[in-house]
């Protein structure tokens, strides 16, 4: 396990274009040089989406696009943003007192979020002044964590600045709760993969302790992210919160039916844990306790025994307190049988027996079939491009990341990968002006 602190590594500047040009723009904008850069990536889930929140492991790989931040400690108590794309407005801030907008979730807020929470960590009263420069290449609101890694890379930039240090499993933790500020109730996985992650290897991320074990993928495939170029901000729409909702809501029915401390029980994972039963047998407790039809706000509260405004008050968060109806059904039936697929999906890599590849795109099939009609986290343009990529060779594909939009996931055999981009590229970008210049991100495993 990666438990050590972050890498700090000499960079020579006249061998990284990229710094040189930040470096170059942040002269420019602050009249002096930065004393050092901070990086974070975003990352893919291969399997496992929405259940990081109910404590169940997931198992994503880090790309290369990713979140630079240029910094230079100053005397002042102003923290100055600024970031290469025009269209994300400067901002400055008072260091101290840090307020996170939860009704805007623009770019700043983000960084305020990792800023905030290494400063609670710690106490400190009086943070470091810093002039920052931020340049990022993972595509916005696409489902590759650019909001998280920018969080990420916020708070290593802050603990940096002030000269602390911190584990990158302290750090992934400090950093999962803090992007609460903004509203988002997340699971941990993109923090925790963007710290984590090692070159050449997906991870298997357990939480409570947080852990991530290597996760050698089988050769000869590749696997290919296309944007479906639909965006998804999961902190400007309640979609995402109101899953966690109605996740939270199935375990406090399910313990309720057990007999369990139902007051107590957060997350669909504790529930499994308690009753020391499987997954499957979790499943088929899902089928007798709860019924398909949407349960109403009222018929919960019969359930438990609490009234509509305990409800709101002591279970709901405050973007999901208007919600009338809630599918407890379909959301434990996708968390139970996606934490399953998960760990077949680590068994058939650690196994590595020949028809692999068939098996793990089964996997990712099953996966998006269940978050589109279990989970409903899917939306047309995702549907359209998962079709398109298994018609054009993939053997398993997937949306990945909370969905609604952003990317899809697939596996490709390698002897099949450049027809499969080019068929793809010629199905969905071509033939739709808006998409054209969203070309298919490859990461290859070897």
């Amino acid at each position: 396990m990666a438990s050590d602190a972050p890498a700090t590594l000499p960079v020579q500047l006249a061998e990284q274009p990229r710094l040189l040009k930040l470096k170059k723009m942040f002269i420019s904008k602050f009249g002096s040089a930065p004393k050092f850069y901070a990086r974070a990536p975003g990352r893919v889930n291969l399997i496992g989406e929405h259940i990081d929140y109910c404590g169940y492991a997931v198992l994503p790989m880090a790309i290369e696009q990713d979140i630079l931040i240029a910094v230079e400690p100053v005397n002042t108590q102003v923290v100055q943003l600024a970031n290469t794309n025009p269209l994300y407005l400067d901002f400055s801030t008072s260091v101290n007192n840090i307020h996170v907008n939860k009704t805007k979730p623009v770019w700043h807020n983000y960084f305020l979020c990792g800023l905030k929470g290494v400063q609670e960590h710690f106490g400190l009263n009086s943070s470091t002044g810093m002039n920052c420069l931020l340049d990022g290449t993972i595509p916005p609101s696409s489902g590759l964590s650019s909001s998280s890694a920018l969080v990420c890379c916020a708070g290593l930039v802050t603990l940096t600045a002030n000269g602390k240090t911190l584990s990158k499993v302290e750090l992934a933790e400090i950093c999962t709760k803090s992007e609460r500020y903004i509203g988002t109730e997340g699971g941990g996985m993109d923090q925790s993969i963007s710290f984590l992650a090692e070159e050449g290897t997906a991870k298997l991320i357990e939480f409570s302790p947080l852990r991530a074990t290597d996760v050698r993928l089988p050769s000869g495939a590749a696997f290919v992210i296309a944007n479906s170029c639909v965006e998804m901000n999961k902190a400007a729409t309640s979609h995402y919160n109101i899953r966690v909702m109605e996740c939270r809501l199935a375990t406090k029915l399910l313990s309720k039916s057990k007999g369990l401390e139902w007051k107590k029980m957060l997350k669909l994972q504790d529930v499994q844990a308690k009753l020391g039963v499987s997954l499957k047998e979790m499943l088929t407790i899902v089928e007798e306790v709860f019924h398909p039809e949407p349960y109403s706000g009222e018929e919960i509260c019969t359930c438990l025994g609490i009234s509509l405004e305990e409800l709101r008050t002591q279970i709901l968060s405050q973007n999901t307190q208007d919600v009338t109806t809630f599918k407890l059904y379909q959301r434990a039936k996708h968390v139970y049988s996606e934490a399953g697929r998960v760990l077949e999906f680590k068994k058939i890599c650690s196994e590595a027996p020949a028809s692999a590849i068939q098996l793990l795109g089964e996997l990712m099939n099953q996966s998006h079939i269940s978050c589109r009609d279990m989970y409903e986290c899917s939306c047309p343009e995702l549907d359209q491009l998962v079709d398109i990529c298994l018609q054009s060779g993939a053997i398993g594909s997937r949306l990945t990341g909370a969905g609604w939009g952003g990317c899809t996931v697939s596996m490709v055999p390698s002897d099949k990968l450049s027809t499969f981009l080019t068929n793809v590229k010629e199905a969905y970008y071509k033939s739709n002006d808006q998409r054209t210049h969203f070309l298919t991100r490859m990461t290859e495993v070897e």
